[in-house]
């Protein structure tokens, strides 16, 4: 089992094609029709029409991998287990084998935190300062909508509050890589909700340390604790409450072991967890008015996250496709970084189809039900409507997924793999639970007597549901 690390699926060795956009280039000028057909035949991103959705094909083209990975499970389930079991010493032993350290001390302290923030560059603190802002604004504007309310219904009064959980662990992955932003994201909501006890949890780097972006998120986010552990071992060690109070949330993105621990967990009604999570994921959906440089862009943004990774375009426009596709060869090469690794998620997860209207792609896009949604039409605004099934819509041509992956103030935990068509993503409502009540007078539960008595005799509990009732008319 590898330690948790968003770099350990990357392709290492995935040949670049000798054909594309530079190759287009050189094709002679003045021959319109073989310049269409050899866009076509080389067109890094797979076009489809509307007329090749056999229903066997449209379920190809919206299937995913399961996010129940049986083999993760297996894997963190002794793991998690020996946690509960031998406490931090096996959390210990676990860094040891996975990681090769245990970072010591496994909880940062204050002085760690100071120094740095003191370190940190003030245009990024500044940066990250105006994004939390934002993230704040709109999840305290989700808790004011969260209030509590009363109604009578057949002479009783009834209604309902929300309570925070009390104690809740974000996970934010680490190592080599960084995600502040996830910082934010996972923990400001927690704070808007009221949640008592906040630990974030990340895997230090090789150094036994965490980025000074990171600890200077978790303080001015709000987080009561950073704990410098991660993967299945750290997630074990959160819900048994080995650093912290046990955590009966646990809420934020992961690799496969970290979301088989929260599964699992959860399975075992040990926690509740925010959803299962598995590759990022966008659709675009755009008429003739989208700019394909701007497509192309957030398509490559997309295949940023990883090699399985899939970005869509869902189109009326042949032309936009196609150039489109042009866009992206081009962006591949002049901006090559992780090229492997994005030319990957294009060839083998993402394509484009082009719809004979605009409402068969919306019809399209809610049965995929995906992650990330940008809806780049004459009529955004209009088009929003016809929404079932998303994590989170951007709208227009000024709305890249970037966005509010980091500073519009939206949440971009989300889900993905078709979960969308049943769940939300982060938000305060997450961290709440919604509490009900009743208040009969005599005469309400008078009036009740008898269809309770008929109801607790049809399900065989007349003897004491019905009796609870029945003694306060004797």
């Amino acid at each position: 089992m590898e330690a948790d690390r968003p770099e350990a699926g990357r392709s290492q060795g995935v040949s670049r094609p000798t054909s594309g956009f530079s190759a287009v280039l050189r094709i002679e000028k003045g021959c319109p029709e073989k310049l269409q057909s050899d866009q076509r035949r080389m067109s890094i991103l797979r076009i489809f029409e509307q007329s090749d959705l056999t229903e066997e094909k449209r379920k190809e083209l919206q299937r995913r991998e399961s996010a129940e990975d049986t083999a993760a499970l297996d894997a963190v389930r002794s793991i998690v287990q020996d946690v509960q079991s031998r406490g931090i010493d096996a959390v210990r032993d676990y860094s040891q084998k996975f990681d090769g350290f245990y970072p010591d001390p496994p909880v940062c302290s204050e002085t760690e935190i100071q120094e740095a923030e003191k370190r940190l560059d003030p245009a990024i603190k500044e940066a990250f300062s105006a994004a939390a802002r934002n993230i704040r604004q709109f999840h305290d504007f989700q808790k004011e909508r969260l209030q509590p309310a009363r109604t009578n219904v057949a002479g009783a009064e009834l209604g309902f509050f929300y309570s925070p959980v009390e104690n809740v662990a974000v996970y934010v992955p680490g190592g080599k890589a960084q995600y502040p932003s996830s910082v934010l994201m996972g923990v400001i909501p927690a704070v808007a909700a009221g949640v008592k006890n906040i630990l974030l949890l990340s895997p230090a780097n090789d150094q036994g340390k965490l980025s000074d972006v990171v600890l200077y998120c978790a303080k001015m986010a709000g987080a009561n604790a950073v704990l410098k552990i991660g993967g299945a071992h750290g997630v074990a060690a959160a819900a048994t409450g080995l650093f912290a109070p046990p955590a009966e949330l646990i809420v934020g993105p992961g690799n496969r072991y970290v979301t088989a621990a929260k599964t699992l967990l959860s399975a075992s009604g040990k926690i509740r967890i925010d959803q299962p999570a598995g590759p990022s994921e966008v659709i675009v959906i755009a008429d003739e008015s989208a700019n394909p440089a701007f497509v192309a862009a957030d398509l490559l943004s997309q295949a940023e996250h990883g090699e399985d990774s899939p970005a869509i375009l869902l189109t009326t426009s042949r032309k936009l496709a196609e150039e489109t596709s042009l866009e992206i060869e081009r962006g591949l090469e002049e901006r090559p970084a992780r090229r492997d690794m994005k030319e990957t998620s294009i060839r083998r997860h993402s394509y484009a189809i082009v719809f004979d209207d605009l409402e068969e792609a919306f019809l399209f896009s809610n049965e995929y039900a995906p992650e990330h949604l940008e809806i780049c039409t004459m009529d955004p605004g209009a088009d929003l409507e016809k929404i079932t099934a998303a994590g989170s819509v951007f709208l227009g041509h000024f709305a890249p997924v970037a966005l509010g992956d980091y500073y519009s103030g939206t949440n971009h935990v989300l889900p993905t793999g078709g979960t969308g068509r049943m769940y939300s993503g982060l938000g305060v409502e997450t961290y709440m639970k919604r509490i009900t009540f009743q208040h009969p007078t005599r005469e309400s539960l008078r009036e009740a007597w008898k269809p309770i008595q008929i109801m607790s005799q049809v399900e065989g509990l007349e003897h004491e549901h019905g009796h609870s009732v029945d003694i306060r008319f004797e």
